[in-house]
């Protein structure tokens, strides 16, 4: 059964940067699209950046050019870099994984499987 566990969140100043990390069990990343997504209270999920199974990365309008995603295959971890990060930027991050290519509805939280997210880690950026 897939497992992700996030971790990296916590509280930076606008303009700053902060590394979150996905560690992910019974997952291969050639196999599976990984994905991230936030969530801010009041808000539903929307998704932020995926890893495609052949590499390629994709983006949210609203991160493109701050985010990066990058892995370890070693490790199995799946990362989340976020640099000049803004107060809209805030909320809760979620990993999530799912079987096959990302294809191009992977901003919509309801094409993820319902047990393929991790817990959520909080990022909370003030102005």
């Amino acid at each position: 059964q897939v497992q992700l566990r996030e971790s990296g969140g916590g509280s930076v100043q606008a303009g700053g940067s902060l590394l979150l990390s996905c560690f992910a069990t019974e997952v291969t990343f050639g196999i599976y699209c990984m994905g991230w997504f936030r969530q801010a209270p009041g808000t539903e999920r929307e998704g932020v950046a995926v890893l495609d199974r052949d590499g390629k990365l994709d983006f949210a309008d609203a991160v493109k050019d701050r985010f990066t995603i990058s892995k370890d295959n070693a490790k199995n971890i799946l990362f989340l870099h976020m640099k000049s990060l803004k107060p809209e930027d805030t909320g809760t991050y979620y990993c999530v994984a799912k079987r096959g290519s990302c294809g191009t509805q992977w901003r919509e939280a309801a094409t993820w499987e319902t047990n393929s997210w991790g817990q959520g880690t909080q990022v909370a950026v003030s102005s």
